[in-house]
């Protein structure tokens, strides 16, 4: 089996029901990447300091690419059209494109940040 990891999954401890052959977007170390800035205190910037480094060991993400930017438009009409705000979960829809556009799974621990895409995306809450 394959799929996407969403950024709730990678910064999550004990997560099971993995496929196993994953992958994580772009999208992702970039989220990833600012947590490490909003850091309060120093040990906590450490420790997402640690877990990037090994989330960047591991995968080498899906470019943001012009396939995930087809995407990403189609699936930012669908949320638009069903009044949510697309701009706000640029991210989340970035990550959704991504799984979108390579056809795989999305793996999130949070399907409410993907409402209203399950015609188009394959979600899967872990």
């Amino acid at each position: 089996m394959r799929g996407l990891l969403d950024t709730s999954i990678v910064i999550a401890d004990g997560v099971t029901l993995l496929p196993d052959e994953a992958a994580i977007s772009a999208a992702t170390l970039a989220e990833l990447h600012f947590g490490v800035h909003l850091a309060k205190t120093d040990a906590a910037r450490r420790a997402r300091v640690r877990r990037l480094s090994e989330i960047e060991s591991r995968f080498d993400p899906l470019p943001v690419d012009a396939g995930v930017a087809r995407s990403y438009g189609a699936l930012a009409h669908i949320m638009a059209s069903a009044g949510r705000r697309p701009r706000r979960r640029a991210m989340d829809l970035l990550i959704a494109a991504t799984a979108h556009a390579h056809g795989v799974p999305l793996f999130t621990r949070d399907a409410t940040d993907f409402a209203g895409l399950d015609d188009e995306v394959d979600v899967r809450v872990v």
